[in-house]
């Protein structure tokens, strides 16, 4: 007797092919993510230890004479350690800035599969061999400056590849709500790091590096066997990019050209209030593959230099408190080195919390752009705020923590996924997918200058008074935010549109039969001063829910401009 079916394999049989190898894209390339931050993170959990306050910890077991930096690691047991912890961030950073530029015209052009894997493999490499310098007693400063080289140099492959996979396989529907849950990966692998790092920091901090290094080699190995890059590659239907609605390069709307058109394949109506019309199961022609795109054509894409400007100085402030809030936290809040890297990992939950709202936000109005400024705008004060009042007391620090990383993550995190991959399937490229890696490379790589440039302020401008480190934080943000003004006027021109504040009626297009059988233009009696998203919701509810009418007289009314579009981003 043969027993029932698993209930597993039911489960997996009643999702839909296509949703099974989207939820494996995305569970993928979250856990590949996860592991790249998890091997970024233990340097700044173990720079306590390698510099520490010797004369609080008793007499020189060694009996050496110097009693106040036997327990450091040299070369950071000198005065200017601060400088030299600023030496091995930057030259991660800066590597992995100037890589990422060249990442993303690689990524167009390699399989995306072997070259996320074997970038993984070669991360876990270096990673470990910066904890193996502790088992070899290695106390030289330009082989830790080497490794960290060389290890931002193939961390590079890591996002491009990584939001390519996600772009392939997601239209623009919901994508800020998925990519900021899927960007979660950030602080989900900042936290990971952090505990695994700290388990052993106190101890042997060598193996702080070395079990990262091990975790992100296998996943690699793991991506190697197991990622799909396209849809196409096991026969599922490619999702759209683009809805009717947006404008073609001629000019022209989809809708204009045909009102029969459908909206979306993701919205549940189309105009004519019937089911949207699957066309994936229609014969596919075999068409040419586009060429990838150039460096200088994915800058004239619309939003691509503002976006990237902006991430600069995120990602500065961003950066800033990934290298450098568990030193803070031991020298203000005077924490041991394994209690500040746990309390740190605060912020990186609200940074979770914060690129989830900013995605879900982004997605239900239609403004990246805006998304991104407003929390900027609030995540200044409330910087100003932690520096003075964050170290009052557990409770406040723990608030403080959360609130400030969904403030300056939020932004951060829009931009390198959802606003990264919009622009990578702009419109303008006319279908061409050969540009997404590219688009993302330059976003994240002018994005990584800033995160060099922050860590390398930080140590300098430490030894003056963190006040002053924190008003250098708050100014990032405002200028990142002021970066945006032109895009968030744009996207707020398209939300009301050119209309003149006057009264009076507004005439539907013809695409926009509100009474049957009439085939030009009818009177509906609206004010002019609404937005054109309301506008355009008003004429599909009239068009189901008004009663037939005989059709006015031509020239009885004026007409109604295309509706514009409040595209996300503004783009």
């Amino acid at each position: 007797m043969r027993a029932a079916l698993a209930p597993g394999i039911r489960l997996l049989r009643a999702v839909p092919r296509d949703s099974r190898y989207r939820g494996l894209t995305l569970v993928l390339t979250f856990l590949s993510y996860t592991s790249y931050h998890l091997s970024r993170k233990p340097i700044s959990i173990v720079k306590s230890q390698l510099h520490l306050n010797c004369s609080a910890l008793g007499p020189n077991p060694r009996n050496d004479s110097n009693s106040t930096t036997w327990c450091n690691w040299a070369p950071f047991d000198g005065d200017n350690y601060n400088e030299l912890f600023g030496a091995l961030d930057n030259a991660f950073l800066v590597a992995y800035a100037i890589g990422m530029f060249i990442s993303g015209i690689f990524g167009e052009r390699l399989p995306l599969r072997y070259y996320l894997s074997g970038g993984m493999v070669m991360s876990g490499l270096f990673t470990a061999l910066f904890g193996l310098g502790y088992f070899w007693d290695i106390h030289v400063l330009w082989y830790f400056i080497i490794v960290q080289v060389c290890n931002g140099l193939v961390q590079t492959t890591g996002w491009p590849a990584v939001v390519a996979c996600v772009g392939n396989w997601f239209g623009k529907g919901k994508r800020g709500l998925i990519m900021g849950i899927w960007n979660s990966h950030t602080s989900v692998g900042n936290i990971l790091g952090s505990l695994i790092a700290g388990a052993w920091v106190s101890s042997a901090w060598g193996l702080s590096f070395i079990v990262p290094g091990i975790i992100i080699a296998v996943m690699g190995v793991i991506c190697f066997f197991f990622l799909v890059e396209y849809p196409e590659d096991v026969d599922c239907n490619p999702p759209q990019h683009h809805t009717a609605a947006d404008e073609d390069p001629g000019g022209v709307t989809t809708s204009e050209k045909d009102p029969e058109a459908v909206i979306s394949n993701e919205g549940p109506l189309s105009l004519s209030g019937q089911s949207s019309v699957d066309h994936s199961k229609a014969p596919k022609e075999p068409a040419e593959e586009p060429e990838a795109i150039s460096f200088l054509g994915a800058l004239r894409i619309p939003g691509v230099v503002e976006f990237s400007l902006c991430l600069l100085f995120a990602k500065l402030v961003s950066y800033t408190f990934l290298y450098w809030l568990p030193l803070y936290i031991v020298n203000v809040a005077h924490f041991g080195a394994k209690e500040a890297g746990d309390l740190s990992t605060l912020f990186d939950v609200g940074g979770i919390l914060g690129g989830i709202f900013a995605g879900l936000i982004s997605d239900y109005t239609g403004g990246r752009a805006t998304t991104c400024c407003v929390m900027l705008v609030v995540a200044a004060p409330m910087l100003f705020l932690y520096n003075h009042v964050g170290q009052n007391g557990i409770g406040v620090s723990v608030a403080m923590l959360i609130i400030c990383g969904a403030l300056v993550n939020g932004p951060y995190a829009l931009i390198t996924t959802a606003v990264s991959a919009d622009l990578g399937t702009h419109e303008s490229l006319k279908g061409n997918a050969k540009a997404l890696s590219t688009v993302t490379a330059i976003i994240d790589g002018t994005g990584s200058v800033g995160a060099a440039l922050g860590p390398l302020l930080a140590g300098l401008i430490s030894p003056t008074g963190w006040n002053n480190v924190f008003y250098m934080l708050i100014a990032a943000d405002v200028l990142a935010c002021l970066l945006l003004a032109r895009v968030v006027v744009k996207e707020a021109r398209g939300w009301c549109g050119p209309m003149a504040r006057q009264r009076g009626y507004v005439a539907a297009p013809p695409a926009w039969p509100l009474v049957p059988g009439c085939p030009g233009k009818v009177s509906v009696l609206l004010q002019k001063d609404v937005c054109y998203p309301l506008l355009s919701l008003l004429h599909l509810r009239a068009g189901v829910a008004r009663p037939p009418a005989p059709c006015p007289a031509h020239g009885a009314t004026e007409t109604l401009p295309p509706p514009a579009k409040a595209a996300p981003g503004g783009f």
